[in-house]
């Protein structure tokens, strides 16, 4: 008895585990708005508006503590003024980021052209992306968690909102 196993090994840092909620997609489209999109059924549309941005909506996701901000900016002959901002403030993240990963984006017969951003590592916003037609219209969106970052214990839940992102890229179109 008082003889026993003569090594010990410590156990990683174990997590939560997340049970993630099956999901369809519904259609946002608000009046007056120049854009519309699909959204996951578990999230919701929480209008952020300002002076500058009028059509700044959140796509929030109550249950995983997760929020999407979402800004549309209208082109003005400044494409390229507006692209490298939002470039830039992606970019910001470099040092906290491990690396990040830039995927292209286009739908021709919507004339949607975008860019996705993931950051790599314990960056306070894993996921950015931005969208255009190159003439009208600009749309920008950033994930963010509300808590503190951490890549192991979030994984799941960003690789779930992840592909809501890519399904808002995708369905995005312009009025």
């Amino acid at each position: 008895m008082l003889t026993s196993c003569g090594e010990y090994m410590p156990k990683p840092r174990g997590y939560f585990r997340i049970t993630l909620p099956d999901k369809e997609y519904v259609k946002y489209a608000e009046n007056g708005f120049p854009y519309s999109f699909e959204i996951a059924n578990v999230s919701k549309v929480e209008k952020h508006a300002t002076t500058d941005d009028p059509y700044w909506v959140d796509v929030v996701y109550p249950t995983l503590n997760a929020k999407i901000y979402c800004s549309y900016k209208p082109v003005k002959n400044n494409l390229h003024e507006i692209t490298e901002d939002a470039r830039n403030f992606v970019y910001k993240h470099t040092s906290k980021a491990d690396d990040i990963t830039e995927q292209p984006y286009a739908n021709d017969s919507l004339h949607v052209y975008a860019m996705l951003y993931e950051l790599k590592g314990n960056t306070a916003s894993n996921i950015q992306f931005v969208a255009t037609d190159s003439v009208r219209h600009f749309f920008r969106g950033a994930l963010y968690f509300n808590n503190t970052p951490n890549k192991d214990s979030i994984a799941p839940v960003q690789q779930f909102v992840r592909e809501d992102i890519i399904h808002i890229i995708e369905t995005l179109e312009w009025k």
